[in-house]
């Protein structure tokens, strides 16, 4: 564009009316610059050189965190119904919420 937008206040309009958006002349105004503000820092990044740089899903060199995953005891029916406020043939018996 001619004054240096990259997007134009009618452009703004169009996508608030596909949007179903109503807007005000100040907001119209408003997003119009904060929008072109956006785009014109992705100009900036799209300037940076990035042929030699190999692309990565993190920062920094992360690995698995979690613990081994191994096979040791458990409770024992009996022992994880023992605090159970009334039980039926090794099930919790709980209150009907649903009729």
């Amino acid at each position: 564009m001619t004054d240096g937008r990259i997007i134009s206040e009618q452009q703004v309009a169009q996508v608030a009316r596909l949007a179903r958006l109503a807007l005000d002349a100040d907001e119209q105004r408003r997003l119009t610059d904060q929008l072109n503000a956006i785009l014109t820092y992705m100009e900036q990044l799209n300037e940076v050189p990035t042929k030699d740089v190999e692309p990565t899903a993190h920062v920094f060199d992360l690995v698995n965190v979690y613990r081994a995953d191994e096979t040791r005891r458990t409770l024992t029916s009996g022992a994880a119904l023992s605090n159970a406020p009334e039980t039926e043939q090794h099930f919790f018996v709980v209150p009907r919420i649903v009729e």
